[in-house]
């Protein structure tokens, strides 16, 4: 740093960190250190949850591990006799999709397909890219939550807090995320694969590793909606 350079201020380094989140969906063949992945995980467990109760359970996957998790997903996700047994064991999305939330999901999903040269007919290739979430994505770090089956609502909110920690403290050590509702479809080969306990619910999983630049798909910044769509000042 040159003497006319000044270092940014702690605000503007959170604002920083938290702007520059996007999800990734290739990353580098670049291992992420341990004390990295322990001192992000540390940081983020200080998210505030009721009465201190710190209801999230983290499965951290790498080398082997991390394989033999995607390679168990995908025998039973690209065969669609098997893929048809297994569905989300709670409902992430709305029943019923309505208005402006559909509207942003599809364009979103567009545009994603767009980068990547697929058009509306090619299923196949759609099918291909959503298949890359159970590889998550190359990342050389996959995560697994999950949860106690006997938190409520309230818990569920405060894990939200969690895992945003989780993403913004990767940010401030130059690396990236993408979380992963999909792999909540397959909770049930999750839990053989992991032993996961009885009691525990699968929230869902994220990928951890080092953005790849020269990747298309990684260009893809989401849109953001106005306050003025979403906040009211009463006075």
């Amino acid at each position: 740093m040159t003497p006319h350079q000044q270092a940014p201020s702690p605000q503007n380094a959170v604002d920083a960190a938290i702007t520059s989140r996007r999800s990734i969906r290739a990353f580098l063949d670049k291992p992420v250190e341990r004390s990295d992945i322990e001192r992000i995980l540390e940081v983020a467990a200080r998210a505030p949850s009721g009465t201190n109760t710190q209801p999230w359970k983290v499965y951290v996957l790498t080398g082997q591990a991390r394989v033999a998790l995607s390679d168990a997903i995908l025998a039973v996700h690209l065969d669609p006799e098997q893929s048809r047994q297994h569905t989300e064991e709670y409902a992430y999305y709305p029943r019923e999709w309505v208005s402006p939330f559909i509207d942003r999901r599809r364009k979103v999903g567009w545009d994603l397909y767009g980068l990547l040269g697929l058009s509306r007919e090619d299923k196949a290739g759609m099918a291909a890219q959503h298949a890359r979430n159970f590889r998550f994505f190359d990342a050389p770090v996959g995560l697994i939550f999950t949860i106690d089956r006997v938190m409520e609502q309230g818990s569920w909110l405060d894990y939200g807090m969690f895992l945003q920690n989780i993403m913004v403290a990767a940010r401030g050590r130059g690396l990236d995320t993408c979380p992963q509702a999909a792999f909540t479809q397959y909770h049930r080969v999750i839990a053989e694969q992991l032993q996961l306990p009885p009691n525990e619910t699968v929230v869902c999983g994220m990928a951890l590793g080092w953005a790849d630049p020269g990747k298309i798909e990684n260009t893809l910044v989401t849109e953001r909606e106005p306050l003025s769509a979403f906040v009211r000042f009463l006075e």
